[in-house]
């Protein structure tokens, strides 16, 4: 399956939620250009608080987990299904459908969580999900996706 997948995951704590630390988060991008744009690969870049955000990228070649992704072939077209871990808040008890997408097409998914630790401190991540179905340019993620599904909740 020709897939061009990139996971973009930023996380914070209570730290970065106000105040100059938040302004860098979230002047973060939620795409970047492919190190490598061939396919089948998974593109992720990591920020989070501990490295001021700063992106740290890995590429690996195949397809994303099937525990964070569903993918379909069927009649010429992809079906993406986003999924979510079940200890992350908000809970989610009603989700966009799964989209389809054409060759050529791509799809930007983003969803937020909030998640306690040992520490009983709030963590927090926006994980922005950009998936293109077929061979594609290697800046395709810094522009408009075809389709756009936003799952970011409130997290208090």
């Amino acid at each position: 399956m020709d897939v061009v997948t990139q996971w973009v995951r930023t996380s914070w704590t209570k730290r970065s939620r106000g105040g100059p630390a938040a302004a860098v988060r979230n002047a973060a991008p939620v795409g970047f250009t492919l190190p490598v744009p061939r396919c089948p690969v998974v593109h992720e870049v990591v920020m989070d608080e501990a490295y001021e955000f700063e992106p740290r990228e890995s590429v690996r070649d195949g397809q994303p987990d099937r525990a964070d992704v569903r993918l379909k072939e069927s009649d010429g077209r992809l079906r993406v299904e986003l999924m979510v871990p079940p200890w992350g808040m908000p809970r989610r008890w009603r989700r966009p459908p799964a989209v389809w997408l054409r060759p050529g097409e791509w799809v930007r998914w983003q969803v937020n969580y909030r998640f306690s630790s040992r520490l009983r401190e709030w963590t927090y991540r926006l994980d922005t999900l950009n998936l293109a179905y077929g061979p594609t340019a290697a800046d395709v993620f810094t522009g408009d996706p075809t389709r756009h599904i936003d799952e970011r909740g409130l997290l208090r």
